[in-house]
Parts: structure tokens; sequence; C-alpha cells
């Protein structure tokens, strides 16, 4: 786990955390979603840390879930999976979040940047939120969030059609801030993360609640996602879907 994230606290109140398993394409383990979680609530009762900046690899933000680990937990269903506790705080952190996308941002890669407050690409970032053709729902409130940002007929064709999309587009969306060089990409995040953090610290607080608007209907969102998610999960169709990925065959029923 500590191989797999790594957690840096910088100069200027500024922690970065930087999904590290470029053999996976940093797809998510239950191990590293338990430390992202635990980095976040220790952010929000830290006095020192004042932004979280998250990153990846080069030419890799996210895969997404690690399928394997995910449905080797599935039996315990989406509730109590380390996905939804690491989801619930995120969607729960005062603390400013800012993230640095290169390459895939798959699924929760995606989704996490819909609660970040600040989000910076490369060139070769590319969004994509498969859920529905795994036989699974949206996750992390992006039912909601995604919908406010995009419009419904947008939002419609990225979750239900899983269509990809690029770094231009994402920014012409406003998902994305700003697309910058790779060689800069990290290099800006934490820039604009120090500012942050030197900004005054009940104003900022205010601000960002006042911006991201009423918290208890993202919450509500996400926790209807995850009863809708849990029964999914335990459906024929997403078994198929879910073996089918792992398996890299092509499921029958998609012939």
């Amino acid at each position: 786990m500590a191989d797999t994230i790594a957690i840096d606290d910088l100069q200027g109140g500024v922690r970065l955390i930087t999904l590290n398993r470029p053999e996976k394409k940093n797809a998510l383990t239950g191990a590293m979603y338990d430390a992202m979680r635990d980095a976040l609530a220790e952010a929000d009762a830290s006095d020192s840390i004042g932004a979280v900046v998250f990153t990846g690899q080069p030419g890799m933000f996210s895969a997404g879930n690690d399928l394997a680990d995910f449905m080797g937990r599935a039996g315990d269903g989406f509730s109590a999976s380390p996905a939804l506790a690491f989801i619930r705080q995120l969607a729960r952190t005062r603390t400013p979040l800012v993230a640095a996308v290169d390459g895939i941002a798959v699924g929760i890669g995606a989704t996490l940047c819909l609660h970040c407050d600040l989000v910076y690409a490369s060139p070769a970032a590319r969004l994509r939120m498969p859920f529905v053709e795994l036989g699974l729902v949206p996750e992390a409130a992006s039912s909601y969030l995604l919908p406010l940002r995009v419009g419904r007929l947008r939002a419609t064709e990225l979750l239900l059609l899983s269509r990809p999309l690029d770094a231009d587009e994402a920014q012409a969306l406003g998902l994305v801030n700003a697309v910058l060089p790779a060689d800069m990409l990290v290099e800006q995040a934490l820039a604009q993360a120090a500012k942050l953090a030197a900004l005054p610290r009940g104003a900022l607080a205010a601000s960002r609640a006042l911006i991201r608007g009423d918290q208890a209907q993202v919450e509500a969102a996400l926790e209807a996602e995850a009863k809708a998610f849990d029964a999914q999960l335990r459906s024929p169709e997403s078994h198929e879907r879910l073996a089918a990925f792992l398996s890299r065959a092509k499921p029958a029923s998609s012939a």
C-alpha cells in the first residue's frame, strides 16, 4: 500500500497524493482507497495543510477500480467497500482539492475530478466513465454533478454511452480549467494549490461552500447511487460484464 500511494506534505501547506501503480495503470485497490481516504481526513483535521493535489504517473492518472480486487470484495456489497468509504470522504472533504490529470482517467479517475476545485490536464488526458457498459451505475454523485456541469443531454451521452472526452473537449465543457504540457502539469497544480492554501482559511471555506452549492444534495445523490450500485453489483448482467472484462472476452449478450 505504501508503494502504490505516495503522500507528501510540501512547503506552502500543500499535500500531494500520487497514485503510484504504473504497472496496473494506477488501477485502485481497496488499500489504495483506504490510504487516500485517510489522507483526506488528516488534511481536514490539520492546521498546516491548506490544499490537496491528486496526481498519477506520466501518461496515466487512473484506470479506475482494479476490478479483480473489487470483485474479490463484492461479496460484502458496495456499501462495505473501501471505494465507497473513500467517495464519501471525498465528497465531504473541506480542504480544497486540485487534480493534475495526464493520460487515462477512467471511472473514479474521472468522477474524482468532479469533486475537485481546480482541474488541470495534459493534452494526453482522456476521461471516460464506463459504468453502464460494465452493468453498473454511475458513482461519486456523478449522476448529479455531471448534468449540473455539462447539461443533461451531454451527461447522458457521457454516462450511458461511456463516450470518452479528450482534454480540449473537457476544457470546453467546463470540466478542466486549463490544458497544459505534461511537463508543466504538476507544477501548475501545486502552484495553484499553494495559492489556495495561502488564503484566509475562514473566508476560503465559506466561499468554497457557497460555490459548491447544496452539500446535502450531493450526499443524497451519492447514497442513492450507492444503493443502486450495490443492487447492480449483485445482478447477473453485472457479473457477466465484469467477468468478460476481466477475461478480456466479449459477453455473449453484446455480440
